[in-house]
């Protein structure tokens, strides 16, 4: 039975952007050598830690979203536990609010990423022809 779940990782600031990027193909490749399907990725980029993790203050933090057999989330948190890069990760297994509530948050970051785009094309404005009325010479 294919489930739906989200997994977010943290990986160490020390990483260079051609790093992180090969750590994000590692994982998204295992889950579909693994028979899954990866429905949607983000990158949230570098933050502030709550507390520090490995004597670190600040992580590279990434979402996937995916649909895997259940016995598959064993598989990809024993490579997370194994990877050196990966400080603190966490897998949830979503139901259908979840999905839903991700379904509509996804909707509305590609709606706010549309927006700016919209707003930098050059708006025309119509040329309006004023005519004085009544002019006395």
């Amino acid at each position: 039975m294919i489930k739906q779940y989200e997994t977010v990782f943290i990986a160490t600031p020390v990483l260079s952007d051609t790093q992180m990027k090969e750590a994000v193909a590692k994982y998204t490749k295992l889950i579909a050598d693994n028979g899954g399907e990866v429905v949607y990725e983000e990158d949230w980029g570098l933050k502030q830690l709550a507390y520090p993790i490995q004597h670190k203050t600040s992580g590279f933090y990434y979402l996937i979203q995916f649909k895997a057999d259940p016995q598959f989330v064993n598989v990809l948190e024993t490579q997370y536990h194994r990877d050196e890069r990966i400080i603190r990760f966490l897998t949830v297994a979503l139901d259908k609010d979840s999905i839903a509530y991700a379904e509509h948050r996804r909707q509305k970051g590609a709606a706010k990423a549309e927006a700016p785009k919209a707003e930098e094309a050059p708006v025309e404005e119509p040329e309006i022809d004023v005519e004085p009325e009544n002019v006395e010479e």
